[in-house]
């Protein structure tokens, strides 16, 4: 009997060191600091190196791949000396991964809350531009970096969001090859160039390309205005641009 009675002591002893708990030494969930996040979000973003040019890719979901990467490409080589001569940063709408016209799967580096601002801004194209020209976040987000850059360029139906913001009115540009009448359609303050002979052109601070591939001549091209000829030379022996143009031979 009194070894009952022992263990109902115990047990009533034990129950109350585990419900009776002090809450004031227990830590309390509460919500994140935003200082806190906003700290480690920077931390989080691609660097960023203060004394050199930024050049920002934009990039939705169904972007064509060429038109980011051909970009990247080019302005992503250092110098015959190693040396780095550009930011390239990819932008999105939000951090979330997106996927472009071929599959590929991209996260950015930056969205548009806190992306800094542009030295350069290319803007690229998909097959299907309803959704990003009546999307008025891509949209403002073009005007507003517009108002810093040094160059704007677009690619293939990427003058489409260019013409949708109005930045580039009274300016020449010209699209993928048949969009032409479309586009002149759509934004009649553009000087819309004939795309059947026309590949590149440039008005100003505003540069444009049929894309797709092409977009390797507005790259290289604005390379040259930024960097000069010899680091184009050098670029272009890099990517084999010289025997790729003999390829069908």
């Amino acid at each position: 009997m009194k070894k009952l009675s022992l263990f109902i002591v115990f047990s009533i002893v034990l129950a109350s060191c585990n419900f009776g708990t002090d809450k004031s030494t227990t830590p309390e969930s509460s919500p994140a600091d935003p200082e806190v996040v906003a700290e480690m979000e920077q931390q989080s973003l691609k660097p960023i190196n203060d004394s050199l040019p930024i050049i920002g890719l934009l990039m939705y979901d169904g972007v064509l791949t060429t038109e980011v990467t051909a970009t990247a490409d080019v302005f992503t080589k250092p110098t015959p000396e190693g040396k780095q001569l550009f930011n390239v940063i990819t932008i999105a709408e939000t951090s979330d991964p997106i996927v472009s016209e071929e599959g590929l799967k991209i996260v950015p580096d930056y969205t548009f809350e806190n992306c800094p601002k542009l030295d350069v801004l290319f803007v690229p194209s998909a097959y299907d531009m309803y959704t990003q020209v009546h999307n008025p976040k891509i949209v403002n987000f073009i005007k507003e970096q517009n108002k810093n850059t040094k160059y704007t360029v677009s690619n293939c139906a990427g003058a489409h969001l260019i013409g949708e913001s109005g930045i580039a009115d009274g300016k020449k540009i010209v699209t993928w090859i048949g969009g032409g009448e479309e586009l002149q359609k759509a934004y009649p303050n553009l000087k819309v160039q004939n795309d059947s002979v026309v590949r590149y052109v440039e008005d100003g601070k505003f540069l444009s390309s049929n894309g797709n591939l092409i977009s390797y001549v507005s790259a290289l091209n604005l390379l040259k205005k930024m960097a000069g000829q010899e680091q184009v030379d050098f670029v272009e022996s890099y990517l084999y641009v010289k025997e790729l143009q003999d390829w069908k031979q």
